[in-house]
């Protein structure tokens, strides 16, 4: 179970031999998906100090609210992938709270953020659009980070392929080298792109929500295109959980920005 085997991109002529264990201290194993996720947790809150008093929220704020945010969100990220995956977590039920092995799902934290900015901002009696239109970039910019600890669990890949970023890893099922599709890249690549059109936006904000819903309507269009190229998908009989979510998603996001723009079109007539 300790073995590691490389992972290689044949046609970039890359390859990579990571250990998901970082390092052990005394014992106790610090993996990489960890510290990639606390590092840009760091990060996120760096660039949004910057940034302090946007939309009137002052970044002591955001900093109390991350913590809660992060602490409801891996709760919630983890208790959404075990209820897709009871069958198995009834048979082993001590690895329920094992979430260095992975098994956190994005949207499973994404609804422990919303719970949490919900009583936030009724607490601190802030705008909940303002909130989510301060922090989204950063949750992307997190996701974006976050997969590559997908990648080093070598995990959320794609059906086999053997286009141009095929990513060849070993499937222990069959015990052989196969070549898959990256698609922790491909959403990796997706989660910066945002983030860059996120930050373009936020000096250029007309409405309340905007950021939170161009968010949702680029966030969920790509999703669900490389949700359908996953082979480690969520299930519900024959459909993917996280694809119908994120058409779900997209489609609520696609409708509030336009309600949103028409009124604030109006508004200013």
């Amino acid at each position: 179970e300790n073995i590691v085997y490389p992972i290689s991109f044949p046609n970039l002529n890359l390859t990579f031999n990571i250990s998901p264990i970082a390092i052990s201290i005394f014992g106790i194993n610090i993996y990489w998906y960890g510290i990639i996720i606390v590092s840009s947790m760091l990060i996120g809150l760096f660039l949004a100090k910057k940034f302090d008093g946007t939309y009137g929220i002052k970044y002591d704020d955001i900093f109390d609210f991350v913590l809660i945010a992060l602490f409801l969100g891996i709760i919630c990220a983890r208790t959404y992938y075990v209820i897709f995956k009871l069958d198995y977590y009834k048979m082993h039920p001590k690895e329920i709270f094992m979430i260095w092995n992975g098994g956190l799902a994005i949207y499973g934290g994404i609804i422990g953020g919303v719970i949490a900015a919900i009583f936030f901002c009724k607490e601190r009696k802030i705008s909940f659009l303002n909130l989510a239109d301060y922090i989204i970039p950063y949750l992307s910019l997190g996701q974006a980070m976050g997969r590559w600890g997908n990648f080093i669990n070598q995990e959320a890949y794609g059906s086999l392929t053997e286009s141009f970023l095929k990513m060849q890893i070993f499937d222990k099922n069959i015990g052989k080298y196969i070549n898959v599709h990256p698609a922790f890249l491909y959403e990796s690549i997706i989660d910066i792109a945002l983030f860059a059109i996120l930050m373009y936006l936020r000096k250029k904000r007309k409405f309340k929500g905007q950021l939170l819903y161009t968010y949702l309507i680029v966030y969920g269009a790509g999703r669900a295109i490389v949700e359908g190229l996953r082979t480690d998908s969520l299930m519900i009989g024959n459909f993917r959980v996280s694809q119908i979510l994120s058409v779900i998603l997209m489609t609520f996001g696609l409708i509030a920005y336009i309600l949103a723009k028409n009124v604030d079109e109006k508004s200013s007539k």
